[in-house]
């Protein structure tokens, strides 16, 4: 499928808008609401078929359930996703494409913010691929730079066992964008192109396990966010890394992915960078548990929480918007 975006060295590039354009997305959150993006459109059915396909097409909707179950969060608490207007897309794309925001702004206000759907990191300005369809990591990126101040730079952290070739042709030219990605190199898409827009490119191999896998998630997260320093962190957190997948083929055990995820929250808390999380792949039915359980883990932890988590944050924008909304956070409630 292709689209209209002007092209270069004969490869689609992101369109620019040079005004602010009329938007719903961005209009502000009640304090009182966790900074978690859900609808139910997220779950696909088509007539039953959608259970012959490896991806859990329900896979969000469960994992709101379980968290439902757990009593961290109520629908009245959780943000409501809206979709993307035609104007909006145009952002990114031609205007065959859809999409779904509201997650990137929030990680700005509070410090984190998580989208469990999303993250659908094979399709780029104009051209879907692998079960992606919208190239939401783009156009969350691209609406933060356009819509709040101070917000310049972006680190994306991708960690689904793919490599995430859409958002790197994308940004492939775009010094602003800092991309780290750790994908089993012998599977799908295999594009020597985006690679070249990999600033942190670790590549494993079949079978890699917790041990070497974790390390190497520890050590370059630590080390991309030394590198360059960002405005955000852009997290996707697929769970086709978890042993049996049948188109990761790695090995990562449940608690593997939850320390992956630790490790991730951990680096962004110390180095005090507000981050965004998407889902991202995962093809088996026992992946909602374990995203669930992960963000359970967090919540435990003190890395996530329903309060305005950023106070710490360095950038002056970012402090002021938060104590604004502090301010403001009674008659929110």
């Amino acid at each position: 499928m292709t689209g209209t975006a002007p092209v270069f060295g004969g490869f689609p590039q992101v369109t620019e808008i040079s005004l602010l354009h009329k938007t719903e997305l961005y209009h502000d959150i009640p304090p009182k609401c966790w900074p978690i993006v859900y609808s139910p459109d997220y779950n696909i059915t088509f007539m039953g078929l959608e259970k012959l396909h490896p991806f859990d097409a329900g896979k969000w909707g469960k994992v709101i359930n379980f968290l439902k179950e757990e009593k961290l969060i109520a629908d009245d608490l959780i943000v409501r996703a809206q979709e993307a207007t035609e104007e909006d897309l145009l952002v990114v794309h031609t205007r065959r494409y859809l999409n779904r925001l509201k997650a990137g702004k929030l990680a700005i206000e509070r410090g984190w913010a998580i989208n469990v759907g999303g993250g659908f990191h094979h399709c780029s300005s104009d051209k879907g691929g692998g079960f992606c369809a919208y190239a939401d990591i783009t156009l969350a990126i691209k609406f933060l730079f356009e819509r709040i101040e101070g917000v310049s730079k972006a680190t994306i952290i991708d960690l689904d066992a793919h490599q995430g070739n859409g958002h790197e042709r994308d940004f492939m030219e775009d010094r602003k964008v800092y991309i780290m990605d750790v994908y089993n190199r012998y599977i799908y898409p295999g594009d020597g192109f985006a690679k070249r827009a990999i600033k942190r490119k670790i590549e494993l191999d079949w079978g890699t396990e917790d041990t070497e896998y974790l390390q190497k998630v520890k050590t370059h997260v630590e080390g991309a966010l030394n590198e360059a320093r960002p405005d955000i962190i852009i997290y996707n957190a697929g769970t086709d890394i978890l042993d049996g997948d049948p188109l990761g083929g790695l090995a990562i055990s449940p608690q593997g992915i939850i320390e992956r995820d630790e490790i991730v929250f951990r680096a962004a808390r110390k180095h005090r960078i507000p981050i965004l999380m998407v889902t991202s792949g995962g093809y088996q039915k026992r992946t909602a548990r374990i995203i669930a359980d992960s963000l359970l883990n967090l919540h435990n932890l003190g890395l996530i929480d329903k309060e305005l988590a950023c106070g710490e944050a360095e950038n002056p924008k970012v402090e002021k918007m938060i104590r604004e909304c502090r301010e403001d956070q009674l008659t929110c409630q």
